[in-house]
């Protein structure tokens, strides 16, 4: 189980869970195992017979409406971006919601906790890659903005706006590798320009012109290169 700390890894494996979990984004995200999970603690509150092991997304919400009502009765506490983004299989979600019931039902803090950060977009992962690399525009969208999400809330005006969001996000991306690319070209001629270019250097000139990209003025330097003299083929 990737993306868990390994006492997280060992506690999930001691509670002998009828299906081990392998992958934790998928598995979590119906609220099976995390309803088995809590019913190892509160088996009168988790009536296991009441949850459907299915992956429909109505499944899912009946699921999660029932662990909802049943952790709000005991006065537990789940942070509810983390069931969203568990529901939708949002990356990094599930590992943390586990950590958060680990922390609830043992009262101990997992050894490597991840920062708690809510925001379970890939956007961070794409600026890893490099420029040619990364999604377009209309796969950051199918990426951020998933289909059960759309399910959830029919609205076509706020899906829109959701959409919106994720391009704008992805066009700031691009521009902000465009300027960064530019420096470093930038960056790269000044360091040729200053090394190769010397004033005592007989035959050679210096050109000057404004680089289309920033603007900024670049300055080439031409060398003369002496040819030997070619030979005319005689006639006979």
């Amino acid at each position: 189980m990737t993306g868990l700390p390994r006492d997280v890894t060992r506690w999930l494996q001691s509670l002998e869970l009828t299906v081990q979990p392998m992958n934790v984004r998928r598995d979590f995200s119906s609220g099976y195992h995390v309803a088995e999970i809590f019913c190892r603690y509160y088996p009168r509150d988790f009536q296991m017979h009441a949850y459907n092991k299915g992956a429909s997304f109505s499944v899912k919400q009946d699921n999660w409406n029932k662990i909802r009502r049943t952790v709000q009765r005991l006065h537990l506490h789940l942070t509810e971006k983390l069931v969203y983004g568990t529901i939708h299989c949002k990356p990094g979600a599930a590992e943390l919601l586990v950590q958060q019931v680990y922390s609830i039902l043992t009262k101990h803090r997992p050894r490597t906790t991840q920062n708690l950060e809510l925001d379970f977009s890939d956007q961070k992962y794409q600026q890893l890659l490099p420029p040619a690399a990364r999604s377009t525009a209309s796969s950051a969208v199918k990426s951020n903005l998933r289909k059960t999400e759309v399910m959830a809330v029919p609205d076509l005006i706020a899906n829109g706006r959701r959409a919106e969001d994720i391009i704008s996000n992805h066009l700031q991306d691009k521009i902000a590798d465009k300027a960064a690319t530019d420096r470093r070209s930038n960056k790269l001629i000044n360091q040729m320009t200053r090394n190769n270019w010397s004033p005592n250097e007989k035959h050679s000139s210096v050109l000057c012109f404004k680089s289309p990209l920033s603007g900024a003025n670049v300055s080439y330097k031409t060398i003369k290169v002496n040819q030997p003299a070619r030979r005319l083929p005689q006639s006979c």
